[in-house]
This record gives structure tokens, C-alpha cells and sequence, in this order.
């Protein structure tokens, strides 16, 4: 499949490229087409494009917090982002889930802290709500990519069959 000698399991982060870019140019577009907190609604009572920005991690998380919580996000995801390089080369060739997991997971986060550096915040445009009573944070590409791979993730740790071998390749 996609496999060469040289590169071994890194020739995935070509994966990573793609969400990153995909996430970057979506942001940019609703960056540019919205204001900060409009609405428009694509699927009446269920589905919306909003532009926010969060300071903080996932759902909102220390986003109160006076700006020291930039620098300890972008530097947890360096290091997350240098974990996962290291850990997708040394995938052995049969591991084509995991190495799509985490060229998801990578892709994602290099999204988000590019934002968290360049801005200072993560632009979000994705809102998902009912009925406009109960909405879901709103969110973007690089949460979407993160979420799918760590999904991808967790469910590797049990697709394990009893003789070791990876069930989803």
C-alpha cells in the first residue's frame, strides 16, 4: 500500500499535510466570510457555521485564564506532535490503522497550535446544537481530525486478536 523503504510509516504524515492545510484554509475562508459569533444556520435546529475563538483547550477549557494557558497548550502540543512522529516510524508495516490514526491526531494538532501561536486563540466554525437549547462547543477540521484519530486510537487497543495481530488491516 503506501509504504517505502526509506520513510517507513512516515510517508503517512502526507495525511497529516492534507489535514493541516484542509483545516487552515477552512479556517481562513470562515475567517474571512463571517463575524466574530455570526450564525448561519446550513440545517435548521441541528447545524450551523459560526466563527469563535477559544483561547483555551477543548470546550473552552482555562479559556478565562489571563494568557499564560497559550504558551502551556502550544508546548503540550510540540510535545504530543514530536510523540506521535516517533511513535508513527517505529509502526511496523502491517499497522496501517494506527498510522492513519495518528496521522490524524498529528495533522489536528499542528492545525490548532499553528492558530494558537499565529493568533493567540483557535478559530472555530462548526456548531452543532438542537433546537438551539443544547449546543455542542463549537469547533473546526483540526478538533474533527483529533477526535477521528483518537477514536481510531482507542479502538486499536482492542482489535488486538488473541494472536497479536492487528484485526483492521
Amino acid at each position: 500500500m503506501l509504504e517505502t523503504s526509506r520513510f517507513g510509516r512516515l510517508a503517512w504524515l502526507w495525511l497529516s499535510v492534507l489535514v493541516f492545510a484542509l483545516d487552515q484554509a477552512s479556517k481562513l475562508y470562515f475567517e474571512g466570510a463571517l463575524s466574530l459569533y455570526q450564525q448561519i444556520v446550513v440545517i435548521p435546529d441541528y447545524f450551523s457555521w459560526t466563527l469563535a475563538y477559544n483561547t483555551g483547550a477543548a470546550f473552552s477549557f482555562l479559556a478565562d485564564s489571563s494568557g499564560w494557558q497559550r504558551w502551556l497548550f502550544a508546548l503540550i502540543a510540540i510535545v504530543v506532535s514530536g510523540v506521535l512522529v516517533v511513535w508513527l516510524k517505529r509502526l511496523k508495516a502491517d499497522e496501517t490503522w494506527l498510522a492513519i490514526a495518528l496521522a490524524l491526531v498529528l495533522g489536528g494538532a499542528l492545525g490548532n497550535l499553528f492558530d494558537r501561536i499565529a493568533y493567540g486563540h483557535v478559530i472555530d466554525f462548526i456548531l452543532v446544537h438542537w433546537h438551539n437549547q443544547y449546543r455542542f462547543p463549537a469547533f473546526n477540521l483540526a478538533d474533527s481530525a483529533i477526535t477521528v484519530g483518537a477514536v481510531m486510537l482507542a479502538l486499536d487497543m482492542f482489535k488486538t486478536k488473541k494472536s497479536g495481530e492487528p484485526a483492521h488491516d
